[in-house]
This record gives structure tokens, C-alpha cells and sequence, in this order.
């Protein structure tokens, strides 16, 4: 088996807060005074018994780290952290998605907020080598107008190099808001050139799905693993060529699916869907983007072939450069044209303890 560290690859759902380090998260704690839930800190991935998993204990751990986020130089540490702890997966592109809102009161506002993260984008992509672009995302819980001021505000700044605002998106609790009423905002970001990325089909099955395509036109959608569960949902994502961000991790951790091997992962291969792997919230699920790759290959049986192709369905839904398209799909070609020979040690455990050190030099603040 070939060393999926060395595949490359594009990482297109990863969350801003979701994406610190734990070490990071106990940093800022401590400038704080925060006292924050061991399961924050202890490195092990939020899985609860199956009974007590669920989306309000996620919300609970996730807002207690993103309130640990105060300043200027932890909102560049974490831009600059993950793309290095990418750098380290074999990640050639990253679409890190944020929402301003957040940090807004801390720095100046919104305009400010969105600024400090594409300039240290610009930065992280040059000392790590990885094409770093930014999605801005609303949230379900606040109204459809402030979804429509942060548009307004991504537009600004679209493009798809180093430091620039790639996607839309919609993001918190499926359940919440309704779909419709979104859709002016994406529109508005649509008209910019940006990608439309909303959440939907992980907490809510697949009607949810055929809401979030009639109304807000994805380009991707944020999980939407539970497409599977109806055979003309699945069909219509496929003809319109709408990518799919899978992330096992999450699916399980929240009580979407029992165990593992219950992801459909393997079923939606089959269907010809486009799949792009991604971590989400590697802080609360314990689980970066190569051990996705790494449950792809031993639960769902995937041989180098088909992981080669999960590799390049990520490249071709991703917004990035032509150049970093280009360079990353031939290098898939490459890895897949290698001898096969297996790695050496606990790959996985290597990868965590090489990202827990990297980039110290290039950590900004």
C-alpha cells in the first residue's frame, strides 16, 4: 500500500476554530483565565457512547474554544497552524472556512476580522508551500440578512489565489433556519464568481438535500453523506455535478452513524459521486485529513486506484489556481505510478506528532 502522506491531495472542508491545535486552544486558555472541558485537552477525539452523541454537546465543546479567540495574533496562529499541519499531510491546497462574525468584536469588526485571516493566508501559503483560499460562512442561527452582509463582504475580496475569499457558505445546525430564505445571500455571492458551499444532508437526510440544491444551487455541499439514503437525491447531485465533502470523522462523532463502517462512503463511490475527504473540526474529533484516507483504505476496503481518485475529486472541486491544479493532479498520477510498498511505523502517529511541531517559524502572533 502507498503512503498516503505522500498522496496529494486538497482539503476543502476544514473550519477555522475546529482546526487548532489542542496545545494551541491550552495556550490561549491560559492567556484567558479560561478553564476549559477536558475533552478539549485531552487529545482524544469527542465520541461519546452512541446514546449521548449528538449535535448540542459539539456546540457546547466548539463555542468554548472559539471564545478562547481573542486577538489578532491567535486568529493569525491558527491560520498559519493549519496550514502547516496540512503542509505535513501531503495537502496542497486548503479552503479554510470562517465566519467573521465571530471574532469580529475583538479586532475591529467583520471587515477587519476577514482581513487579518486573508492576510495571513497570503503569509501561510508562502512559508508552507500550500495554496491557502478562504470560505466565508454564515450561520443558520443568525438571520438570512446578516448572511447577506457577509456575501456582500466575500465578494469583495473573491479571487482564488493565496489570501483570497473562494466560497460561500452555510454553516451550524442543519436544523435551524429556513434554506430559502438564504438564498438572496447566495446569490449575491454566486454574482461574484464564488463558490457556493452550504452545509446540509449530515444532521437532516436526503429532502434536506434536495432543499439545499433547489434553493441555494451548490457548487459543493458540506457533508451531504446522507444523499445515499435516496437513490434520486444521489442521482440529481450527480447530474448536476455537485461535489460532495465527505468527512467520516464527523458523522460518526456526532451520532449520525454508530460506527465507522456505517458511513456510506463506499456506496457513494459506487454511485460516481464526486467525493472531496475533509477533517472539519480536527480539534473536537481527533482526526486529521490523512486518517480520513486512512478509514477509506481499512473500513471501506478502497484500494490505491480508488484513493487516488477520492485525491483528485478534491483537486477538481476545489477553486484553486490553474498552476496548483495542474501540479497536484499530476503529482496524484505519480504516486499512483510509484511502486506498491507499504509505509513504515504508525503513519497516522506520525503525522500528528510532525503537525504538533511544525512550522514553528512560520506561526504568526
Amino acid at each position: 500500500m502507498r503512503d498516503l502522506v505522500t498522496l496529494p491531495k486538497a482539503h476543502l472542508h476544514l473550519h477555522f476554530t475546529g482546526s487548532m491545535r489542542s496545545a494551541t486552544l491550552a495556550d490561549m486558555a491560559a492567556a484567558r483565565g479560561a478553564r476549559l472541558p477536558r475533552a478539549l485537552l485531552d487529545g482524544d477525539p469527542v465520541r461519546p457512547p452512541v446514546d449521548e452523541r449528538g449535535w448540542f454537546r459539539f456546540q457546547r465543546l466548539y463555542d468554548a474554544a472559539r471564545a478562547c479567540v481573542r486577538t489578532e495574533a491567535d486568529m493569525r496562529r491558527i491560520v498559519a497552524e493549519a496550514a502547516a499541519d496540512d503542509a505535513v499531510e501531503g495537502s496542497g491546497r486548503l479552503e479554510l472556512q470562517v465566519d467573521p462574525t465571530s471574532y469580529a468584536p475583538f479586532v475591529g469588526g467583520i471587515t477587519a476580522a476577514l482581513e487579518i485571516i486573508l492576510d495571513e493566508a497570503r503569509s501561510a501559503s508562502a512559508a508552507t508551500g500550500v495554496e491557502v483560499g478562504v470560505i466565508v460562512a454564515s450561520s443558520r442561527v443568525r438571520h438570512p440578512l446578516d448572511a447577506r452582509t457577509l456575501a456582500r463582504l466575500a465578494a469583495r475580496y473573491a479571487g482564488h489565489g493565496p489570501g483570497q475569499v473562494v466560497g460561500f457558505g452555510l454553516s451550524n445546525d442543519e436544523r435551524r433556519g429556513v434554506t430559502a430564505e438564504f438564498a438572496p445571500a447566495f446569490a449575491i455571492a454566486r454574482r461574484a464568481g464564488l463558490a457556493s458551499v452550504p452545509h446540509g444532508g449530515e444532521l437532516l437526510g436526503a429532502e434536506h438535500i434536495r432543499e439545499v440544491l433547489e434553493h441555494l444551487a451548490p457548487d459543493r455541499l458540506g457533508h451531504g453523506v446522507r444523499s445515499a439514503e435516496d437513490p434520486g437525491v444521489l442521482a440529481d447531485v450527480i447530474e448536476r455535478g455537485v461535489a460532495l465533502e465527505l468527512c467520516p470523522a464527523s458523522n460518526v462523532s456526532l451520532g449520525v452513524y454508530a460506527e465507522d463502517h456505517h458511513v456510506p462512503l463506499r456506496a457513494l463511490v459506487a454511485a460516481g459521486a464526486t467525493l472531496a475527504l475533509g477533517a472539519d473540526d480536527p480539534l473536537l474529533f481527533g482526526s486529521r485529513l490523512v486518517a480520513q484516507y486512512e478509514v477509506a483504505r481499512r473500513v471501506h476496503g478502497l484500494d490505491d486506484a480508488e484513493l487516488a481518485e477520492l485525491a483528485r475529486g478534491s483537486v477538481r472541486a476545489s477553486r484553486a489556481t490553474p498552476a496548483t491544479r495542474t501540479r497536484l493532479l499530476a503529482g496524484i498520477d505519480a504516486w499512483l505510478a510509484e511502486p506498491d510498498r507499504p509505509a513504515t511505523g504508525d503513519r497516522t502517529a506520525a503525522v500528528g506528532t510532525a503537525a504538533a511541531g511544525t512550522a514553528a517559524a512560520g506561526t504568526a502572533g
